[in-house]
Parts: C-alpha cells; structure tokens; sequence
C-alpha cells in the first residue's frame, strides 16, 4: 500500500521501489524537483542541466531539483534577467518547500551537479557553463554552502541523492546511449524558451 502522507510534498510524479537499494525512490525529469523528510532517494539524469541537491544537516530534510536556465531571447525583456528569472524560481520554489517542510535556512548545504557540455543547437555556446555559473552565485548569495560538487565536463551524470543523510553517489555515464538525454533536455529547453514568463509562472 502506497503511503500518501506527504503527497504534498510530491512535486515530481515519478515514484518508485529501488531494488538496488530497498527503498521507496523518485526519478526526477527536467523541470522538475522534490522534498521530502523522509529515507528515500532521489534520482536524475543530467546532461547540461544542473540539479541542486540541499539537505538541513540537522533534520534530515532534503531536496533536489532539475532545471536549466532558457535559451537567450532576442527581443522585449532583457536575455539576462530573463534566464535569472527562470533560474531563481527553480531555486526558490525548492528553498522554499524545504522550509514549509520544516528546514531551517541556517543548516541548509548544497551539492551541486551537471553541466556538461551535451546539447547542440542552442545560440549559447556552452548552456551547461551558464547554469553552473547561476546555480554557484545564487547559492553564494542566498548564504548556502556548496559542500561538494561535480560540474561542467562533456559527460552525462546519474546522481542518487539520499536526502535523510545528505549522501549522494554519482555516475559519470561516459559510454551510454545519450540520446534520450539529450532530446529530453533539448525539449525542455524549448519550452522554457516559448513560455510566458509574464506574472507568476510555474515552470515545473
């Protein structure tokens, strides 16, 4: 029987039991992202986005998203402060359901994967360097260390996140198929593209 306590916290649709490791899991998409205080992990596969794993040290509450910053827009809002726009709510919306779930800012570390030089096709010519560089500065903004961190590189990575503890084990996938990463990254890049950012916008 499934448990439904914390459905409010389901903020990624995608759960399952991992055998591997005999726990209940959530795989995570692009756009998407998940808190919970419960034992369990949380997978991603990245290409050039990045996932921001955050864990409060002392209870045990942990998060992680998926997100990329969208390709430059040419005309209307400045292309700079649109991708910050963007990238802020994939950090905040996360941030924030960490302390409604009952985090506290001053025991939130961060761990902070992807990067990696993947896509093609976008108009910038390293998307992975510009996420990257967003999610190290708003972190350092925000006061949230950064304790540990795989970036950039030409390789996809598989991260299991395990939020009770803070643990993650992270694979780089250097002879896999890329394919489905790819497309599935360069899709969501072009929806973030297309979309109305005027007002309150939900990316996830």
């Amino acid at each position: 029987m499934t448990d439904h306590s914390d459905y409010q916290e389901v903020l990624s649709p995608n759960r399952y039991y991992d055998n591997t490791f005999e726990m209940e899991a959530i795989k995570l998409l692009p756009g998407e992202y998940y808190v919970t205080k419960r034992d369990m992990v949380l997978v991603t596969v990245l290409g050039s986005c990045v996932a921001a794993c955050i864990h409060d040290r002392v209870s045990g509450i942990g998060g992680m998203n998926h997100f990329m910053l969208p390709d430059y827009k040419s005309e209307g809002d400045s292309p700079v402060a649109t991708a910050a726009r963007y990238g802020s709510y994939a950090m905040e919306t996360m941030i924030n359901q960490l302390l409604k779930t009952g985090a506290k800012r001053s025991d939130l570390e961060a761990k902070l994967f992807g990067g990696g030089n993947v896509l093609r096709g976008f108009t910038v010519t390293n998307v992975g360097e510009r996420n990257v560089g967003f999610a190290l500065q708003y972190l350092e903004t925000e006061g949230i260390r950064v304790v540990a961190q795989s970036l950039l590189d030409i390789y996809p990575r598989k991260i299991y996140f395990f939020p009770a503890s803070g643990k993650v084990m992270l694979k780089k996938l250097r002879h896999a198929n890329n394919d489905t990463i790819i497309e599935r990254e360069a899709e969501y890049g072009s929806r973030l593209k297309h979309a109305d950012i005027q007002g309150d916008v939900e990316l996830f």
